[in-house]
């Protein structure tokens, strides 16, 4: 008779922490605080197009790949094989960490995880300039056609490195093609295969002592009762399958997508935690149905301080979004609402929340998927009396103002999902848990 074969410890289920919104809602410091109890920290999906940023005392730490459980010494970072990796910029990061006395031995990288090459950092550059006033706004670091290939089966995969004929047969079937685009579309001229075998293989001995079957490192750590953090980048309404397509990331942050980026089964996984600012915002172009152009929403950016981890650019911001938050907590599954950002409403004399949206004779509650609707719908509000005392010392609900209580409390009655914690400040402890 064979011997009994372990399974996850249904006692011990994963967490997947992901945004709620169109990203930026502060998931870097989410991560953090649920890192410090976690095992295993995992980046399931997406590549260096987003970051977080964590505040440790007088130290602000930006990364864009490695997940934040990295802090800690006795947790450890997975990026599984649901994301797209530029080596240079991984080990950019390593260096990084390591030159401010956080040692980024313990990172683990899933060997399935495909690579960004340079001819797709290149491609992304180019073909979001040719598309001029219909620009999606990618961060041009190759995210985007690094997926196409992965999906179209030519990609080029971590393990690839350790074998360098098929890396370097690999390279060469890709230029055939791509050089083809760059020379007889884009008038560019063609790259150097040997070059771009020779720089990278030069990354494969750094990456080596890194890489593993992350579906099975993850698989044995639940099967032992270990804590696992499945960490999401992006936002639910950047989803390439749920998000407002095509102004969308490529790859999937929501929580079916941490199952598929991490290889682990969705019976694994427990609660699903939604990051959600306490206002709303937005990178790039595509639909925001309650962004505020005025002094109210540059009042909103200079406070929030909302300017991408990565690239520095502006974000555009409105009023907190209830449609769209409804939308995130169905397609999610989403069981606790983690809030941030409270501190940055103080001093306002009203604060408004949409509950629907008004297109022509129409009224909608839940989000509509055309985006004709969404680009002419006006946002439905109900105001809220602010409040006016600084919040960033509180620690506990019912310290809060009355004002502030009233309004998380009609966040958490009209999503019917709970909120668990509200944080009150960038600092790690600047947090209300409930």
């Amino acid at each position: 008779m064979p011997a009994a074969v372990a399974v996850p410890c249904p006692g011990m289920p994963a967490t997947v922490v992901l945004g709620a919104q169109w990203g930026d809602e502060g998931k870097g410091r989410v991560t953090d605080y649920f890192a410090e109890s976690s095992d295993y920290v995992v980046r399931y999906a997406g590549g260096n197009n987003a970051g977080h940023t964590i505040i440790v005392g007088d130290q602000r730490i930006a990364l864009s790949l490695i997940p934040s459980g990295v802090l800690y010494p006795a947790c450890t970072p997975v990026i599984g094989s649901g994301c797209v990796i530029d080596p240079k910029v991984l080990i950019e990061e390593m260096d990084m960490l390591s030159s401010r006395g956080i040692e980024p031995g313990r990172l683990r990288i899933s060997s399935n995880a495909h690579l960004i090459m340079p001819y797709h950092r290149k491609l992304d550059s180019i073909m979001e300039r040719y598309l001029g006033r219909n620009q999606i706004g990618t961060t041009k670091r190759g995210i985007g056609p690094a997926y196409t290939d992965k999906f179209s089966r030519t990609g080029i995969r971590v393990q690839d490195l350790f074998d360098p004929a098929i890396f370097r047969k690999k390279v060469e079937t890709a230029l055939d093609d791509k050089n083809r685009i760059l020379t007889r579309v884009y008038n560019q001229l063609a790259m150097s295969a040997q070059a771009i075998s020779d720089e990278y293989l030069a990354f494969a001995p750094r990456l080596l002592p890194h890489v593993v079957d992350s579906s099975l490192l993850l698989w044995e750590a639940l099967a032992d009762g270990r804590s696992v953090l499945l960490e999401g980048a992006q936002g639910t309404m950047l989803d390439v399958d749920h998000g407002t397509y095509p102004f969308v990331t490529s790859s999937n942050p929501t929580s079916g997508g941490a199952v598929v980026g991490a290889g682990i089964g969705p019976g694994s996984i427990g609660d699903v935690v939604g990051v959600a600012k306490a206002y709303i915002s937005r990178v790039g172009t595509g639909p925001f149905p309650t962004e505020l152009t005025d002094e109210t929403g540059e009042r909103l950016i200079e406070v929030g301080g909302e300017y991408g981890t990565v690239t520095g650019r502006k974000r555009r911001c409105g009023w907190l979004d209830l449609v769209a938050l409804r939308y995130a907590v169905r397609v999610n599954g989403i069981t606790k609402l983690f809030v941030t950002k409270l501190d940055v409403l103080s001093g306002f004399d009203s604060i408004k929340i949409a509950v629907a949206y008004q297109s022509g004779e129409e009224m909608h509650r839940e989000f509509p998927r055309q985006h004709r609707v969404l680009y002419e719908s006006r946002p439905v509000y109900e105001t809220f009396e602010g409040w006016g005392e600084d919040i960033s010392s509180i620690r506990s609900f019912s310290d809060l103002p009355a004002q502030a209580r009233n309004y998380l409390e009609f966040v958490a009655a009209q999503t019917g999902v709970p909120i668990g914690w509200v944080s009150v400040g960038p600092e790690r402890r600047q947090l209300i848990s409930l």
